[in-house]
């Protein structure tokens, strides 16, 4: 299954030049990510009938290829299409990108620690924790439905990791490591979007946005990568397996293509729809890997699941509602380097 995964890649790159195609093939990109995530954190490379094969443990080094793609991806668009003169700062770049590359390894690492499944819910739960700390730190108000959904999300993510059955033998239990990680991966990535929104008031596009912060964490992992002396390794181990090196490479490909057509969903559907399309994604995915690595969901489990995306689109439909109305909503984070 994995070895159609480019198969599929090349396919969706034919619909580009239509809407629909575009919308497809930025599903295509991210369902591919997400299988391949799982599969580069959780299984063995080199395995044979004597031999258990050895797993690739460096999150860094694949946060630094996401990175080094991304910025060529960035950096060819903003030479082929016409940008807005640039003002920002240069150096304000590096406290979203410091933040963003822990978000990712978090992100990376809590696989090693829970299940794909779960980290998805956790992911789709973040409003959660975006709603506490506006309360506390804000002095935010709330409308009631936002209460009600949220209390739903906590409701279905508790039905579904009260209730989660036996994880195949390869694939991680979920242990309070992989929860704190989980939370680092909200509070970083929380943090990379507010810093974003605020860099924004300087006019930039989201492309020059993405090359920005890319850049700068180009520079902080391969800072830390050579003064761990980890680069040579992870190289090392590309070299020796070669499934490793493709699917690494694709995993990039998919992350940097990923984030340019988030930009095109945005300006051409609006986020409303964007979030409908994200939220659906979400729920591919945990399908899409309970199917080709074997997680167990039992009933409640998957009852829990379906609270959950049953929330996040209840949300969205109030959204649009208040906005209807004029009423001012609490607004949509801002998507960029959502991967």
């Amino acid at each position: 299954m994995l070895l159609a995964m480019p198969a599929l890649w090349c396919l969706a790159t034919y619909w580009c030049s239509t809407s629909n195609g575009r919308t497809i093939w930025r599903q295509v990109s991210y369902l591919t990510w997400g299988v391949l995530q799982e599969r580069v954190m959780t299984r063995s490379y080199g395995a044979t009938a004597t031999t258990p094969g050895e797993r690739f443990t460096d999150s860094q080094f694949l946060v630094l290829m996401n990175r080094v793609l991304a910025l060529m991806v960035a950096g060819l668009y903003c030479v082929l299409c016409k940008q807005p003169r640039h003002g920002a700062p240069m150096y304000r770049y590096s406290f979203a990108s410091l933040s963003n590359v822990l978000s990712s390894w978090c992100q990376y690492e809590a696989l090693k620690f829970v299940s794909f499944p779960t980290q998805v819910l956790a992911k789709a739960s973040k409003v959660i924790p975006v709603m506490l700390m506006g309360k506390l730190v804000s002095r935010r108000s709330y409308e009631h439905w936002e209460y009600l959904t949220a209390g739903l999300i906590s409701i279905g993510v508790s039905m579904f990791l009260l209730s989660s059955g036996p994880e195949p033998r390869s694939s991680p239990a979920t242990t309070l490591s992989g929860l704190i990680l989980l939370a680092g991966y909200i509070a970083f990535d929380s943090f990379t979007s507010n810093w974003q929104d605020a860099l924004f008031a300087y006019k930039m596009s989201s492309v020059q946005m993405m090359f920005g912060v890319n850049f700068f964490s180009c520079l902080f992992t391969v800072g830390s990568l050579l003064e761990q002396g980890a680069l040579l390794e992870g190289t090392r181990f590309m070299g020796r397996h070669s499934e490793f090196a493709a699917h690494a490479l694709l995993l990039s490909v998919c992350s940097a293509c990923g984030q340019l057509f988030i930009f095109y969903t945005i300006g051409q559907f609006g986020a409303a729809i964007f979030t409908i399309i994200m939220t659906l994604r979400q729920a591919f995915a945990i399908l899409l890997s309970c199917l080709l690595y074997g997680h167990t969901v039992t009933v409640v489990g998957g009852l829990g699941v379906a609270v959950v995306f049953a929330a996040l689109l209840l949300r969205v439909y109030a959204r649009g509602r208040l906005k209807q109305r004029g009423k001012k909503a609490v607004p949509i984070e801002s998507p960029v380097q959502k991967v």
